[in-house]
């Protein structure tokens, strides 16, 4: 791990996103809490709250800091056709938030799969990215 110590404290921010692309009809049962493991979105978005609180468990050099606040939302895109998914994590400390707000992403959107994968095999996690961040000694950054 990397020595924080050293670093000042301040308000952390980040925010990441990513997709799953499937097929319509996919889309249409999600949508309609027509699946049999039950509602997709609300399930997804608990384990992707609950995956960025678990980020230094599964990435072995992140620090455990503490969390004040993760969103995590999920909605439909038709010209995927898919979810789209975001993540924002918030707090205050010595080192940053974006892995966990990626993790929250991440695991978010695995879990539409694993929810949804008894009607459609083919579906595709895309790009997991991270979009901003604010705090620390780099300040702000943005893709743009």
């Amino acid at each position: 791990m990397v020595d924080v110590s050293v670093k000042e404290t301040t308000d952390r921010i980040a925010r990441a996103t990513g997709s799953i692309r499937m097929n319509s009809a996919t889309l249409a049962a999600i949508q309609t809490n027509a699946l049999k493991k039950g509602d997709v979105l609300s399930v997804a978005r608990l384990a992707g709250i609950m995956a960025a609180k678990r980020t230094p468990d599964l990435i072995p050099l992140c620090h455990p800091i503490v969390l004040h606040d993760i969103e995590v939302a999920l909605r439909a895109d038709d010209t995927l056709p898919g979810l789209r998914a975001e993540a924002v994590v918030k707090s205050s400390g010595r080192t940053g938030v974006e892995m966990e707000a990626m993790t929250a992403v991440a695991v978010a959107l695995l879990t539409v799969y694993d929810m949804a994968k008894a009607i459609d095999r083919a579906m595709a996690i895309g790009e997991v990215l991270l979009v901003e961040k604010a705090g620390g000694k780099s300040g702000h950054w943005s893709r743009g």
